[in-house]
């Protein structure tokens, strides 16, 4: 039984010698980060489960199921070594780009609000172009972490898939994901010390499709003229953003207490989702809305406390890009429900509902774990040899 314990449940573990204490920093806050959500995800999904499938706890119960399958694979991350995940990394990338792929045949991808980024599998909804963001993080790490080691053409074929990922996923359409994914790529790219000429010339093209983009999509274009002035269409294309100001209004400084929302009641709509912050923040307030910055700040230090420490430069690329993934795309959530951005698809890490969201998120959270476990094990065994930068053997 504790065997069992220990395997699936990343905190019971008895091999403290193998842990640095930012790493069991790092694996309870993402714990604790994860236990919070899903009461707050109780909260903000009772009223319309309540109302939609006669259980308030509908949404509270499957989000309990896919955070006990997300565990498993954050210990499974945290206890396999780092050149292990990196083998398998571009098989799972590209199975991925198929599942991507699929989602844009006719009679296989499902269409929800107007996106087709899901595919069934069985009963299970899948969503590749969420799964895939940790894939890219760790071969964006092994391809740019040896630049200057490889050879144009596999230079090019990279960066050609790379762009075939972020572009199937803008056809979906999902412009938010798709630009989430480039800067990504962007960003571990700038970490590495790519020539800034390539890197000015990548962000103007990714600027340029993302125009083309909004100019071909029309639900994209209203959601960036409702941002500006979100009142003057609070009854249309603006009401999500003004209902979400509300509830953030509402919540005052301390906020009106757990579970007393009166925004969720049916006023803000996707409540348990996109903008599951704007519960959060009308039932816990000013207050409680600067806890969870602070808290996000206080990961993302450390985050980059374990890159600055990372003992090979792929690894401190890994490290980089998670935390790149968690806080960017926890800081646009929070940017959309709060007014400063414009209206997007993104959930946010660990609250938002979704088991694809909760599984990439827990995967993400992982890797960083284990780039500090393995950072530590280097300090401590410190064998010759072992400590150069040896990714031309990831690569094959």
């Amino acid at each position: 039984m504790a065997l069992f314990l220990r395997y699936f449940f990343p905190f019971i573990d008895g091999s403290s010698a193998e842990w640095s204490t930012l790493a069991r920093t790092l694996r309870w806050l993402t714990l604790f980060w994860a236990l919070v959500g899903l009461l707050v995800l109780f909260s903000a999904s009772y009223p319309v489960a309540e109302a939609d499938f006669g259980d308030g706890w509908y949404y509270f119960k499957r989000q309990l199921i896919w955070l006990f399958v997300g565990l498993i694979i954050f210990n499974k991350v945290i206890h396999t070594s780092l050149r292990d995940i990196l083998g398998v990394t571009p098989w799972c990338l590209f199975g991925l780009l198929l599942c991507i792929g699929l989602t844009l045949m006719p009679g296989l991808g499902t269409s929800i609000n107007g996106a087709t980024r899901w595919i069934y599998i069985g009963p299970v909804p899948f969503q590749p172009s969420e799964l895939i963001k940790p894939f890219l993080i760790l071969q964006g790490a092994c391809i740019f972490s040896q630049w200057s080691r490889l050879r144009w053409k596999t230079r090019f074929t990279w960066l050609g898939i790379f762009g075939a990922v972020v572009g199937m996923i803008l056809l979906q359409p999902n412009l938010s994901t798709a630009s989430l994914c480039g800067m990504l790529l962007w960003f571990i790219a700038l970490s590495s010390g790519i020539p800034y000429v390539q890197l000015f010339s990548t962000a103007l093209g990714g600027f340029v499709v993302g125009v083309v983009s909004i100019s071909q999509n029309e639900y994209q274009w209203l959601r960036i003229s409702s941002f500006l002035d979100p009142w003057a269409v609070a009854q249309e294309d603006g009401y999500q953003l003004v209902q979400s100001l509300m509830a953030i209004g509402s919540g005052g400084v301390w906020g009106t207490g757990f579970g007393l929302s009166h925004q969720k009641l049916f006023y803000l709509p996707i409540q348990h989702t996109d903008f599951i912050f704007a519960v959060f923040a009308e039932e816990f307030g000013l207050v409680g809305g600067i806890c969870l910055l602070l808290f996000l700040v206080i990961y993302a230090t450390l985050g980059l406390l374990v890159a600055s420490q990372a003992t090979r430069n792929v690894y401190k690329l890994v490290a980089i890009g998670t935390i790149v993934l968690l806080m960017g795309q926890s800081l646009i959530n929070i940017g959309v429900a709060t007014g400063a951005l414009p209206t997007t698809g993104l959930p946010l890490p660990l609250f938002s509902y979704g088991g694809n969201s909760m599984l990439s998120s827990l995967m993400t959270a992982g890797l960083l774990v284990r780039v500090a476990r393995e950072t530590h094990r280097a300090e401590v065994v410190s064998l010759p040899g072992i400590l150069e930068d040896d990714e031309d053997g990831i690569l094959g």
